[in-house]
């Protein structure tokens, strides 16, 4: 498998990313924690939890028909795993952002920002597991 380099859409998206943690911390005071933004849409706490939840969540998943209305074609999407593989994955990533307290969006952005001691941590073990599954997937079982 070949992984393309992208660096200036990483950046770009990297970027975004980092824009709307800061907004989010600005005007509602909260850490962008993808997960738990989803989280709190699904058992909300109140209507102004839900509302706010719910504009983000909707400007998340709009990203790739504003690709469409700006380039005229849908963005490329390769998955290179079945849909049960896909769907384990998930099921794996959910069990560890549980007992992780957050993602990477909430740990990795949000945390290392404000320099939060047990982020670091959670982001320097998202970076080993990556690397870790990355080196066994490609060198030890040649997928």
């Amino acid at each position: 498998m070949e992984t393309e380099f992208t660096p200036y859409l990483s950046l770009g998206g990297g970027l975004l990313i980092g824009l709307a943690a800061v907004m989010l911390m600005a005007t509602l005071g909260r850490i962008f924690g993808a997960t738990g933004i989803l989280a709190g849409f699904i058992l909300p706490q109140g209507s102004s939890e839900f509302s706010w939840r719910a504009a983000l969540l909707a400007g998340m998943v709009s990203g790739p028909a504003l690709y469409l209305g700006l380039t005229g074609n849908w963005p490329e999407i390769e998955v290179p795993v079945s849909t049960p593989l896909l769907a384990l994955g998930g099921l794996i990533v959910g069990v560890g952002v549980t007992y992780g307290a957050g993602c990477t969006s909430g740990h990795g952005v949000c945390g290392m920002a404000r320099l939060s001691p047990r982020s670091i941590v959670a982001t320097l073990t998202f970076m080993a597991g990556t690397a870790a599954t990355v080196f066994v997937l490609r060198h030890v079982i040649g997928v």
